[in-house]
């Protein structure tokens, strides 16, 4: 039996209520913003480059400062797919600067439904790699990485079918999952679905813990280790059941961070986040 079972609604609601449980979170998302603002104004970019029909099919692309083509590193932000945009989170280009740095957006939640919200970023992907070479990049060196709901997008895109997308199976070579939500039957019975409105069924099709993934994409799952104890058991969950079916998993559990604050380990390149992701871009 899932540990979840055991909470009451009251239980589940306090144990994904960040917000809540961290007292400085909104000083987190202000330096998340201000940090943002500075990068978008240091590096050179380009801002809202449309990859699908809809209004908030938007990324910014952060060209690599070293020689064409460069790799890859599509970044996903989270905010439990109905808060944030990939304007508070400009700031991790800083720590990739020798590869191009693609943060997305996606339509919120309850505008789209989830399944939708994933086939967007999803295409982001697919856009990504069949327009690579026209920002400097290597479209055979892409890997991804998100925060929270991020990071639950970024297993769902290691889960993904790529030839629906015209994208080779093999599109993205790795994939690092921060502070990640992997089973949302727990989602769908907490507060968080009064917004989501997640069916017993779209939970389940968009439980990455429930899907096969692709090949054996290799995957980090980081998470802060003053995170609640659910956030551990969904990481937890999702590497037993990818291991199973051979995918190479490293857990990064953060000391003395918690939901907001492990997120910053993207600020610096020396952090051990960082450099995780680092090698799997490919860089020293």
């Amino acid at each position: 039996m899932s540990v979840f079972l055991h909470y009451d609604r009251a239980a589940l609601d306090a144990e994904y209520n960040n917000r809540a449980k961290v007292k400085n979170a909104m000083q987190w998302l202000s330096r998340y913003g201000a940090e943002s603002a500075r990068v978008r104004a240091e590096l050179p970019m380009r801002f809202d480059v449309p990859y699908g029909r809809h209004h908030a099919e938007r990324l910014d692309v952060f060209p690599a400062a070293g020689s064409a083509p460069a790799p890859i590193h599509v970044f996903v932000h989270g905010g439990y797919w109905h808060r944030l945009d990939k304007a508070d989170f400009s700031f991790v280009a800083r720590v990739f600067p020798e590869a191009v740095t693609v943060v997305v957006n996606y339509a919120l939640v309850p505008s789209v439904d989830l399944d939708e919200l994933v086939r967007q970023v999803r295409a982001s992907v697919a856009w990504v790699h069949a327009n690579a070479r026209t920002f400097g990049g290597d479209p055979a060196r892409i890997t991804v990485s998100g925060h929270s709901a991020g990071g639950h997008l970024v297993a769902m895109l290691l889960a993904t079918d790529w030839s629906q997308l015209g994208a080779p199976a093999d599109v993205v070579k790795a994939g690092c999952a921060i502070s990640g939500l992997f089973d949302l039957e727990p989602i769908r019975l907490c507060y968080l679905n009064d917004v989501l409105a997640l069916s017993p069924q779209s939970a389940q099709r968009n439980s990455p813990v429930l899907l096969e993934p692709n090949a054996r994409v290799p995957l980090v799952l980081a998470l802060g280790a003053d995170e609640g104890p659910e956030y551990h058991r969904q990481t937890n969950a999702l590497a037993a059941a990818w291991r199973a079916h051979g995918t190479p998993i490293e857990i990064i559990d953060a000391a003395g961070h918690d939901h907001f604050s492990i997120i910053c380990e993207l600020e610096r390149p020396d952090t051990a986040l960082a450099r995780a992701i680092r090698k799997q871009i490919g860089l020293p």
